[in-house]
Parts: C-alpha cells; sequence; structure tokens
C-alpha cells in the first residue's frame, strides 16, 4: 500500500495498492525464506520484485496528481521482517531459524538511489525499525499510530496476518512477540477459502431455529436472502467469512465447544452432511457444476489451530505481564480491520474484553509511516520505544503448548469470558463421542509437533 503526502500540508492526495509480486515465490513468508534457501540469488529475485512493485505504486500515485515519480522528495517504509531485509537488498535466510537474527533492529536512513526506486535521485528514505525476528517495523508503524505507552489502560494490539505480531502494555511497561497463526485466517487450508475479492463471502448468519443462512458477498449490499442478491456471482468464503460462519455454527449449536461438527444435528437439518467419518456443513450450492460451498471439519481445525496460537501468544505476554485482562482491544492490519470482533471473541481469537472496547485499527503501519513521514520527531520517538520494548521469544517458551491446548476450545477450555456471556449468549457444553475426542486430541498433539518442528517461532 503506497500514500502519497504533501510535506507542506500533511495532506494525502493520493493512494494505490497491489498484490504483493513476492506470492510467486511463496504464499507466505516461511516459504519464502525457503525459496532463498534452495535458489542461489534468490532473495536477488524477490528484491527486485518488492522495489519493482514499489516503483510501479509510486508511478500510479505520482500520475494521480499530475507529477512525475522523479517529483517525490522522501519516503518512509513499513514491513515485515523479511519483507524489510529483502527491500533492503539483505538475505532474510537467518530469520528462517532460531535465533531468527535481524540483520538491524534500528531505523535505517538511506537514499532512494540505493534502493534502485525511481524517485528523485536525492530522495531521502526512512525505514523504521523492526522490533525482533518476527515483529517488523510494521508494528513499529502501529506503536506509533496507536502509542499505547501513552496511557495507563492496558492495550493489546493484535496485528492478524500469517503471523500474528502481538503488543501488550501501557506507559509502564511494553512486550511484544510472534505467534504462528498460518494463513487459515486469510482464506488458505480452507475447502472454500479464497482471499478477499468480489464474489467472496464476508458476512454470514445462520438462524439457531431453522439452522438456514444468510450471507453477504464482497461487491453487493445485498443479504443472500434478499431479492435480487447476485447468487451467481458467489466464488468462495474469504477470512472475514470463515470467523464468521464458525463463531455462527457455534453459537447455533452445530459445532461443539470442542469444535466438533455435532453428527445428531443432521437430523434438525439436510445442511449437516456425511463427510467421511466427519460431517460438514453445506453453505451455499456451487455455481453452475461447481461444487458446492460446505465448511468442513477440516476447516474448523484449521481455524481453531490458528485461533489457538494466537490465543497462547496472548496468554504468554499477559502472563508476563502478570495480569489476568485487558482493558482495550485494537486489531490492526487489513484483515482485522474486517474482522467483527463480536464473533473474533465467540471463536477465543482475543481474550475477553468489553466489546465496546474491541475495536479495528484499520491500516496502523501505514498510518504510522506516514507520522514518520510528516513529523521528524515522531523518528527519534518511535525508535526509543522499541529499545523499551521486551520480547517474548513463543518458540522457546514452555507455557506457549499449555496455553495452546487450552486455547483449542471455542471460545476456550477454561476461561470464563464473563464479559463476553454479558453480550453473548453462549452455548452450554456438549461433550463430544470418544472417537471425535481422539482424532480432535491427535490432530492438536500434531500440530504442536509440528510448531515445534518448524523453524518460524
Amino acid at each position: 500500500a503506497a500514500h502519497l503526502c504533501d510535506l507542506a500540508s500533511g495532506e494525502v492526495v493520493a493512494a494505490a495498492g497491489l498484490m504483493n509480486p513476492q506470492i510467486r515465490f511463496g504464499e507466505d513468508l516461511m516459504s519464502r525464506v525457503s525459496y532463498v534457501m534452495m535458489h542461489p540469488a534468490g532473495e536477488k529475485e524477490m528484491t527486485d520484485a518488492v522495489r519493482g512493485a514499489i516503483n510501479q505504486l509510486a508511478a500510479e500515485v505520482a500520475a494521480q496528481v499530475g507529477i512525475a515519480s522523479a517529483d517525490i522528495l522522501e519516503a518512509t517504509f513499513v514491513g515485515n521482517p523479511i519483507m524489510h531485509h529483502l527491500l533492503l537488498g539483505i538475505n532474510p535466510v537467518e530469520l528462517g531459524g532460531a535465533p531468527f537474527a535481524l540483520a538491524s533492529d534500528k531505523a535505517i536512513t538511506l537514499w532512494a538511489i540505493e534502493l534502485d526506486l525511481a524517485l528523485h535521485r536525492n530522495a531521502r528514505i526512512y525505514v523504521l525499525p523492526c522490533i525482533a525476528g518476527h515483529v517488523g517495523a510494521d508494528t513499529a508503524g502501529v506503536l506509533l499510530a496507536e502509542r499505547p505507552d501513552l496511557s495507563g489502560e492496558l492495550t493489546l494490539i493484535v496485528d492478524v496476518g500469517t503471523n500474528a505480531e502481538i503488543v501488550l502494555g501501557n506507559r509502564e511497561r511494553l512486550l511484544a512477540c510472534s505467534s504462528p497463526t498460518g494463513p487459515a485466517f486469510e482464506g488458505a487450508q480452507i475447502s472454500c477459502g479464497q482471499r478477499a475479492a468480489p464474489g467472496a463471502i464476508e458476512r454470514v448468519r445462520i438462524d439457531p431455529g431453522t439452522l438456514e443462512p444468510r450471507f453477504k458477498i464482497i461487491g453487493s449490499e445485498l443479504w443472500s436472502d434478499e431479492a435480487g442478491f447476485p447468487i451467481d456471482q458467489v466464488t468462495g468464503v474469504c477470512g472475514s467469512g470463515i470467523i464468521e460462519v464458525i463463531a455462527e455454527l457455534y453459537l447455533a449449536g452445530i459445532i461443539l465447544q470442542d469444535g466438533t461438527i455435532d453428527p445428531s444435528v443432521a437430523s434438525r437439518t439436510p445442511r449437516v452432511q456425511g463427510d467421511g467419518r466427519t460431517c460438514a456443513y453445506h453453505l451455499c450450492s456451487g455455481k453452475d457444476d461447481a461444487a458446492p460451498l460446505r465448511i468442513t471439519q477440516n476447516d474448523v481445525r484449521a481455524i481453531q489451530l490458528a485461533k489457538a496460537a494466537l490465543y497462547a501468544g496472548v496468554r504468554l505476554l499477559m502472563e508476563r505481564m502478570q495480569v489476568e485482562q485487558v482493558d482495550r482491544i485494537r486489531l490492526a492490519g487489513a484483515f482485522g480491520s474486517h474482522i467483527d470482533v463480536k464473533y473474533a471473541m465467540v471463536l477465543g481469537m482475543i481474550p475477553d474484553c468489553a466489546l465496546a472496547h474491541v475495536s479495528s485499527a484499520g491500516n496502523a503501519a501505514g498510518t504510522g509511516a506516514r507520522i514518520a513521514l510528516l513529523d521528524g520527531q515522531a523518528r527519534g520517538t518511535i525508535e526509543q520505544l522499541v529499545r523499551r520494548i521486551e520480547k517474548v521469544e513463543t518458540a522457546i517458551e514452555p507455557r506457549f503448548q499449555e496455553f495452546f491446548v487450552d486455547a483449542m476450545a471455542i471460545p476456550h477450555k477454561t476461561a470464563p469470558f464473563v464479559k463476553l456471556r454479558e453480550a453473548v449468549t453462549l452455548p452450554e457444553p456438549k461433550a463430544a463421542s470418544g472417537e471425535a475426542r481422539g482424532r480432535g486430541r491427535r490432530g492438536i498433539n500434531r500440530h504442536i509437533n509440528q510448531l515445534e518442528r518448524d523453524t518460524i517461532p
């Protein structure tokens, strides 16, 4: 994402965005590191790709206001640590394994020509500092925009992505960590999942009596039960839709607390169908001859694993801070800005908090970058703030496993979620069959073992 600013007034005069061209080298950060490991000069390919994309964005925003890219005199950048390293032409392989060492945890200032950027040849580039091996300059930008260090309230900031970047603190103390949520929240690993694009289901409601669904898609303001809804345009389910449909299935009693799709519900609705040894929920018939959109047991497990990793990371910071609750929660990033906070809490992605105090921060990383662009003093502020942050490494924390297992339940195995229950009626726990429990527990153990083998924290 790029924003063009008037340095005199601070006004944002143009904006543009495009898909990260590095996706052809790997769907997520660690697969791109693997590409570098397996392909000599692979880091140069990706560096060229990201710099080319930035030049494309610069040309686009410049054209919107009738200037040339060469008229751009200054730029600031934020990004995750691997993107940060690749932008700077630094091989990121050290971030692929413990101790996840950054090439630099300081802010970097250089000339545009040093990065092959097609701006004014003497344009100054400022890159905000990374915080830790998997907590990047994007999180530094979020901190600069949100400034939790100025408040006495205990604020939790979560940037949800393939790696969740998490900050907890107030004016007394700041802690940060990352947690390996994987790509499920973004639609990957989901049978009917897709990226957020026109035609993707983004909102879902399920009638607790009839168990019938209704939904909205990106590109239409109509619900699926309204006249004129473009049913032939439905293409899949994006991240926010996946969060909502699984939370709604739980609230309707179709999914049990342990995440099992309850086979006994099939007697109440034909939408719950057998799927091998498990069940699936029929959400929407497919377009023409396409397969129907169904929520399978594997889809539910993928979301459980992702949300449990996120919650476990948050719980580690809360334990280190010696607190049992937070005062305020801010969800940052593109995905965070589209999640309905109620459903995020119903699933147990985030800890219990008054829903009125849970909100989206939008593209706070981009806001922080603009602050650093327009306010020279802000650069010193964020550099000092980053040095204050205590880093918690989830990969070596033995309690992560314990927190992870308890967080697999919806919303949680033991946490009472008192404030959530004031706003939402949660189903009473109902035990699954012994066979289903065994399969679920084995799946959790396999995932924890995979986390221990993975190089990412």
